[in-house]
């Protein structure tokens, strides 16, 4: 017992409690938040900005611990979360509680007092909406756990427009519903070929519950919703022509991803011939495909 504290106490790296903050994740979440405060009507303090991007990745990232502190059960079972650091025993799950709930209320209270409260109330809710309603609530409980549990990522642009302005206007509510619509092809892909995972875990993933070719369909239904999401903005006139000719091209692509994973050979089980490579392959590109999306919106106000 003793040699086990000293591991959970003395044992954890810098690198383990970077870990909790699931920074690959985060990497996406600052740069939509980034884009959020870039496509703001007015300009803000850069160093301001620099507090409010680093709210918005500090707040993510106290999201993800507390994830990982009640995750830690169904983490130990599966093979690409076992050796985080509270199921791997490095950090205690009491230590990985009090990392997350300190560094989130750290977060809001700094966005408060260095932009404004609304940015800093609209960033509690996207905390407490991905550890409440995603985390315990939906996760364990519903397929439809990452449809619904997918607002708690699109906050970002939504908070960063709201930390320059103070308010909430139609462009940045149009940026949540994209990142709203995204999500699902996004971890569908994943969970297609990490199905294996959580159906050991007990953990309700569509391919888990309804099968491989339902969440093919699935996928290919809400690629086909994204893309006519990402063209509104241009329709309606809140974007320019830089942006829409990037959200129809970079559309058409995740379309063609989208269609190699929906027609993926099976055999009469329904398990995929190639080992679910055309997941794999949309996997990677959804994240291109909303960072360069992104990146194209910011580029069109800019110019």
């Amino acid at each position: 017992m003793s040699g086990s504290v000293v591991t959970v106490g003395l044992g954890a790296s810098a690198a383990d409690w970077l870990a909790l903050l699931k920074p690959r994740v985060l990497t996406l979440v600052v740069f939509t938040g980034a884009v959020g405060l870039i496509i703001a009507p007015q300009p803000i303090n850069p160093i301001l900005a620099a507090v409010a991007i680093f709210c918005i990745t500090v707040a993510a990232g106290a999201a993800g611990a507390i994830n990982m502190w009640y995750d830690r059960d169904i983490d130990a079972i599966m093979a690409r979360t076992s050796t985080r650091p509270i199921p791997a025993g490095r950090i205690s799950p009491d230590s990985g509680l009090a990392f997350g709930v300190v560094l989130a209320i750290l977060s809001v209270l700094v966005m408060g007092l260095a932009t404004n409260w609304v940015a800093a109330f609209i960033l509690a809710v996207s905390i407490a909406f991905y550890v409440f309603i995603y985390t315990i609530w939906l996760k364990r409980l519903t397929p439809q756990n990452i449809v619904i549990g997918g607002a708690a990522g699109a906050f970002p642009p939504v908070i960063g427009w709201a930390a320059v302005t103070g308010s909430v206007s139609l462009l940045p509510v149009l940026l949540f519903a994209i990142i709203f619509f995204w999500t699902p092809p996004h971890f569908w892909s994943l969970s297609l070929y990490a199905s294996g995972d959580y159906e050991r875990a007990g953990v309700p993933m569509l391919p888990v519950v309804k099968g491989a070719r339902h969440t093919r369909i699935a996928i290919m239904v809400y690629t086909l919703l994204l893309v006519l999401v990402t063209l509104a903005p241009y329709a309606l006139g809140l974007m320019g022509p830089v942006y829409g000719a990037s959200a129809l091209l970079l559309g058409l692509g995740f379309l063609v991803y989208s269609w190699r994973v929906l027609n993926d050979a099976q055999d009469r089980l329904g398990n995929s011939l190639n080992r679910n490579a055309p997941a794999r392959a949309a996997f990677r590109y959804s994240i291109l495909y909303l960072f360069l999306l992104f990146g194209a919106c910011a580029v069109d106000r800019l110019i």
